[in-house]
C-alpha cells in the first residue's frame, strides 16, 4: 500500500512528466526505429547547471537489468563519443548522417545512461555559461544527476547500478563512486574504469617502460635515462629534480607525442595524418590545470610552457584528440533535425567531442584514487573492474596494474589469459588478475577505446562483470 502510494504522489507531483517529454520517438539516420524505448534531454544539478543524458533501456528485461551510468573523460569530453563510437546501440557512420545497429552494444543486457559532465561538455550547459569547475564540483553534480534521474525514472530505482567510466572516468568515477555508497536508496553494486587515469606518478613513470620496452627509444636515450633518472633501482620519471633527467624526459615526450605516432593506440595509423595538435583528452600531453598548484612535476611544467600559447588561441573552436576525426560525429549531432529529436536546448552550444574551455578551466584536485578504492574494498561489497587496451599510451596498462596491486588486496586468482569467442573460435582476450572484489584485466591489441577497437572482447568482458561471472 505504502508503495503504491508513493507511485501515486509522484504521479500527482508531475514526476512521469518530464520522461515522457524526454522520449526519443523518432532519430534520424536509423532505417528501422529501435524496439527499445529511449530518452534524451537534461537532469538540472546545483547552480543552475543542466547536464544532457541518453538514456536507452535493456533490449533484454528492462524491468530487472541494472543501470549503468557511463562517463568519458577528458576531463571535458563529451560521453556522447562512447554512445556513438564505442559501446552504444547505434554507430555513426562515415557520412555523418546514418547510423547502424551495434551488435556488441552494451544495452542488449544493460539500461545505458551517457552522462554529458561537466556542464559546458557537448550539450550541457550552465545558466550563468560559467564553465569553471573542478573534480569535487563535478563528482557532487554527478550524484545529483543521478539523483535526480531515479526521481525522473522511479521504476529503475530498485534496479542495480554500476558505475563505469573511461580515461578521465578514472578521477570521476571513484570519486562519484564514494558519494554514492553513502547513499541507501542508490542501489550500487559496482565499478568499472576503462584504460583510466587512477595516478599521475604511477602513469607518468610507467609510460617510460612502456615506451623503451615497445622499441620507441632506443639504446642511447634509455641508458641517459637510467644514469640521470634512476638510483639504488629506482627510477623517478614523475617530478625528478635532475635537469638530465628533463632533457631525456623531454625527448620521450617529442618520440610519444609529437613524432607522429597514434597516442590512443601506438599500432593504429593517425587519422588525418601526422600533425601536431593540441590534446584535451587524457596523457601526459594533457593541458592539465596550469594554476593547479599540486601539478609541479617536470614533464607537466615544460608541456604547460609548450602548450599554453597553442591552447589559448583555441578556445572557441573544435579540439580533436590527436589522432582522432570525429567530424561524422559533430555532423550528426549539430543536425537540427537531430538536436529537436533529443530536446536539445536553444541554450546549449554547438556539440564537439571535447571542450577546450573545460579542459582549460579544470581544477585538478586529486592526484590519485587510491583513497576512494580502498573505501570501496572495504566495504567488502562491491565489484570492482579495472581494465586496460595494451596498447594505449594515453593512460597505459601498466601503471593501471600498478595502482591496482598498491591497493593491496588479497590475491584471488593469478594472473593468467582470459578467453571469449570470436566468429575464428576462442580467442585469448588478454591478461586478468584477481583480487578480492576487485580485478585488472587487459584487452589483447586495443587501445584507448576498448569498446571501439576490440567490441567483442568488451563485450564479452562487460557482461562478466556486470553478471559477476568469472573473467
Amino acid at each position: 500500500m505504502q508503495v503504491l502510494l508513493y507511485y501515486f504522489l509522484l504521479f500527482l507531483l508531475g514526476a512521469d512528466a518530464a520522461p515522457a517529454a524526454d522520449e526519443v520517438k523518432y532519430l534520424p539516420g536509423l532505417q528501422k526505429q529501435p524496439s527499445f524505448r529511449q530518452y534524451s534531454g537534461y537532469l538540472s544539478v546545483a547552480d543552475g547547471k543542466h547536464l544532457h543524458y541518453w538514456f536507452v533501456e535493456s533490449q533484454k528485461e528492462p524491468s530487472s537489468d541494472p543501470v549503468v551510468l557511463w562517463l568519458n573523460g577528458g576531463p571535458g569530453c563529451s560521453s556522447l563519443d562512447g554512445f556513438l563510437t564505442e559501446h552504444g546501440p547505434f554507430l555513426i557512420q562515415d557520412d555523418g548522417a546514418t547510423l547502424q545497429y551495434n551488435p556488441y552494444s552494451w544495452n542488449k543486457i544493460a539500461n545505458m545512461l551517457y552522462l554529458e559532465s561537466p556542464a559546458g561538455v557537448g550539450f550541457s550547459y550552465s545558466d550563468d555559461q560559467n564553465y569553471k569547475t573542478n573534480d569535487t564540483e563535478v563528482s557532487m553534480n554527478n550524484y545529483l544527476a543521478l539523483k535526480e534521474f531515479f526521481r525522473l525514472f522511479p521504476e529503475f530505482s530498485s534496479n542495480e547500478l554500476f558505475l563505469t567510466g573511461e580515461s578521465y572516468g578514472g578521477i570521476y568515477i571513484p570519486t562519484l563512486a564514494e558519494r554514492v555508497m553513502e547513499d541507501a536508496s542508490l542501489n550500487l553494486q559496482g565499478i568499472a574504469v576503462g584504460n583510466g587515469m587512477s595516478s599521475y606518478e604511477l602513469n607518468d613513470n610507467s609510460l617510460v617502460y612502456f615506451a623503451y620496452y615497445h622499441g620507441l627509444l632506443g639504446t642511447q636515450l634509455w641508458t641517459e635515462l637510467q644514469t640521470f633518472c634512476c638510483s639504488d633501482g629506482k627510477c623517478n620519471f614523475y617530478n625528478n629534480p635532475n635537469k638530465n633527467c628533463s632533457s631525456g624526459l623531454g625527448e620521450v615526450q617529442d618520440i610519444v607525442y609529437s613524432s607522429g605516432l597514434n597516442m590512443y593506440n601506438l599500432y593504429a595509423s593517425c587519422p588525418g595524418g601526422v600533425h601536431q595538435r593540441v590534446s584535451v583528452e587524457q596523457g601526459l600531453l594533457v593541458i592539465r590545470d596550469l594554476g593547479n598548484s599540486f601539478v609541479k612535476h617536470e614533464w607537466t611544467r615544460l608541456w604547460s610552457q609548450k602548450l599554453r600559447g597553442l591552447a589559448a588561441t583555441h578556445l572557441s573552436v573544435r579540439l580533436d584528440p590527436p589522432c582522432t576525426n570525429s567530424t561524422s560525429s559533430s555532423l550528426y549531432l549539430n543536425n537540427p533535425y537531430v538536436r529537436t529529436a533529443l530536446h536539445i536546448s536553444p541554450k546549449a552550444l554547438d556539440w564537439v567531442i571535447c571542450s577546450a574551455e573545460v579542459n582549460m578551466n579544470y581544477g585538478r584536485l586529486y592526484m590519485d584514487v587510491r583513497k576512494q578504492y580502498l573505501k570501496l574494498l572495504s566495504a567488502l561489497k562491491y565489484r570492482v573492474l579495472v581494465y586496460n587496451g595494451d596498447v594505449d599510451m594515453a593512460c597505459n596498462f601498466m601503471g593501471d596494474e600498478w595502482f591496482v596491486e598498491s591497493l593491496q588486496q588479497q590475491v584471488q586468482v593469478q594472473r593468467r589469459p582470459w578467453l571469449y569467442d570470436d566468429v575464428d573460435g576462442q580467442q585469448v582476450g588478454g591478461f586478468v588478475k584477481e583480487f578480492n572484489n576487485i580485478a585488472f584485466l587487459t584487452v589483447k591489441g586495443s587501445g584507448h577505446m576498448v569498446p571501439s577497437d576490440k567490441p567483442v572482447a568488451a563485450f564479452t568482458m562487460f557482461t562478466r562483470f556486470i553478471k559477476r561471472q568469472p573473467y
